[in-house]
């Protein structure tokens, strides 16, 4: 009997588009270098990829760290190693997070797979938060992108260490777990194809282009702000400290970047005071768009009308007492 074969047609992936945008860049190069001898679109070129390349081998560091965490770090393990009492729980799995990076879009499913293995709600929300904000890499390239100012990277690491921990302790005293939709609580089963190089690719793979776009975005929005918002504008903001707290918690809210790469987009808008640009780098890793979208996808959306908006305002918290701290 014959085989009969259906014809897959081919996917359009993230990646396939930005093979296509850079050969037509490399294609109307000298189309593009006309058009960019205009000073403003010099100016707003030179930060753009200024920010990319300075931001883009943290970004690949930290995706590879993320995809060896998939597949060599089992949740059992981490589950092991956490304490029997909630309350205890939740600053280990805080401190977890110093060893085990991750980016914001993995530790959703590392957290499902937590509470899958019966892990306390507190904790596995705790790390979380604390994943993607102290890991490492995000430290180093915090430090890379505010040379001569390390009081910075500690700042950083207090807020969003603070932020994840008292998070943790207000769930374990308040959540409920109804909130937590069933489905986030059963045990979700081991890949078993490709291996375990084959997770690390794949999870690498899929890190890299969903944070690649939202870098590219955020490089955007700096270079437009650096050329569009007139300075008298951005000293106005500067000189009103509230205000450029809130817009500055708010738009880490909307350019939901990752976390290996926003300190670069901060340093960038360098005529805002360090305090702003601190609420920046401690909001954006714990609460986002694409965050609130994965958080209401894996655990509800009754989770993540209550856990968002509380981790906004304790962030924007944090963040002022650890900048009045260390700055």
């Amino acid at each position: 009997m014959p085989v009969v074969t259906t014809a897959v047609a081919p996917r359009i992936t993230s990646l396939h588009v930005f093979c296509a945008v850079l050969a037509v860049a490399v294609l109307a190069r000298p189309l593009l270098t006309d058009a960019l001898s205009v000073p403003v679109l010099q100016t707003a070129a030179t930060v753009f990829v200024a920010v990319c390349v300075q931001a883009v081998p943290f970004l690949v560091l930290g995706v590879l760290l993320s995809g060896a965490i998939a597949a060599f770090v089992s949740p059992a393990a981490l589950r092991r190693a956490l304490p029997d009492r909630p309350a205890a729980a939740v600053p280990v799995a805080g401190a977890a997070g110093l060893v085990l990076p991750g980016c914001e879009c993995a530790s959703v499913p590392v957290a499902r797979r937590l509470i899958g293995q019966g892990v306390p709600d507190a904790a596995a929300l705790t790390f979380l938060l604390a994943a993607p904000a102290i890991n490492p890499v995000v430290l180093v390239a915090t430090a890379v992108a505010f040379p001569g100012e390390p009081r910075m990277v500690l700042a950083r690491l207090a807020g969003s260490l603070a932020t994840a921990c008292v998070m943790g302790w207000l769930w374990q005293r308040f959540g409920q777990a109804g909130w937590i939709a069933e489905r986030a609580r059963r045990a979700v089963p081991q890949a078993r194809g490709g291996g375990r190089l084959g997770v690390l690719a794949e999870t690498a793979r899929h890190d890299l282009v969903t944070a690649g776009g939202f870098l590219v975005l955020g490089a955007l929005v700096a270079a437009v702000l650096s050329v569009l918002v007139p300075p008298s504008w951005m000293d106005a903001l500067a000189g009103q400290l509230l205000l450029a707290i809130l817009v500055m918690a708010v738009l880490a809210v909307v350019l939901a970047l990752c976390s290996e790469a926003d300190a670069f987009v901060a340093a960038a808008l360098s005529t805002l005071p360090l305090l702003p640009r601190l609420v920046f780098l401690v909001v954006g890793p714990a609460v986002d768009v694409k965050l609130i979208a994965l958080q209401a996808g894996t655990f509800g959306r009754a989770f993540a009308a209550r856990f968002a908006p509380l981790t906004f305002v304790v962030a924007v918290l944090c963040a002022v007492g650890a900048g009045l701290v260390f700055l």
